[in-house]
Order: structure tokens, then C-alpha cells, then sequence
């Protein structure tokens, strides 16, 4: 038996693994509207990304432009720092329910391709 098998099996013992398997976990959960958490979520990540790096790097050539590079460093170390955090926010709201179903999909597709028949034992 190859060692990718073996780590499969021994996946396909836990319990996360097994209840994917078992219920065959799908993507169903992409087909619903979502909720308008899931909502507000996925715009603060777009919003996320939108001011961060691009917008640092933009303040930091206005900025170095003035030759105060302490200040631009600053700017625009503070401004991708406050970027991360909305996105932290924006996948603590939005992330939850399609990250797990996201993953249980990925560990059922994953197993029964390694494992073939042997996952139903």
C-alpha cells in the first residue's frame, strides 16, 4: 500500500472525514441566496482588497514623492494593517458556512479518488 493511501486511510478515520463521506457532502450551499451576512461579508473582502496594497503603494509613491519616507512607511504600513483587519472581519462574517462546506466537499472528492472502494469500509 503507498504512503498516500496510508495517510488517506487514516484521514478517512476522522470523524470530520467520515461524516463528509458518509453524507456526501456537495456545494448545495452555493446554490441558496445568500444571507445578508454572507453579504456584507463578501463586499468588505472586495473593499479589503481594494484598499490594500494597491492604495498603499500609491500613498507611498505620493508620499515618497515629498521625500519623507518615514511618514510614507508609516501610512502605509497603518493602511495594510487596517486592510488585514477588515478582511479579518469580512471572513469571520462570510467565511463560516461556506468554508466548511467548501472543505467538507474537498475531503469527500479528495478520499474517494484516493481510496476508490476502500472508503466505505
Amino acid at each position: 500500500m503507498s504512503i498516500v493511501k496510508k495517510i488517506a486511510l487514516y484521514f478517512a478515520r476522522k470523524e470530520f472525514c467520515r461524516k463528509a463521506i458518509a453524507e456526501q457532502a456537495g456545494l448545495s450551499i452555493f446554490k441558496r441566496k445568500p444571507s445578508f451576512r454572507i453579504t456584507i461579508g463578501l463586499v468588505l473582502i472586495a473593499f479589503s482588497y481594494v484598499i490594500g496594497l494597491p492604495t498603499a503603494i500609491i500613498l507611498s509613491i505620493i508620499v515618497a514623492a515629498h521625500s519623507d519616507a518615514i511618514t510614507a512607511t508609516i501610512a502605509a504600513s497603518l493602511l495594510y494593517g487596517i486592510s488585514w483587519l477588515i478582511f479579518m472581519v469580512a471572513m469571520y462574517l462570510a467565511g463560516p458556512e461556506y468554508g466548511k462546506a467548501l472543505s467538507r466537499w474537498a475531503v469527500r472528492v479528495i478520499l474517494e479518488k484516493i481510496l476508490k472502494d476502500e472508503e466505505k469500509t
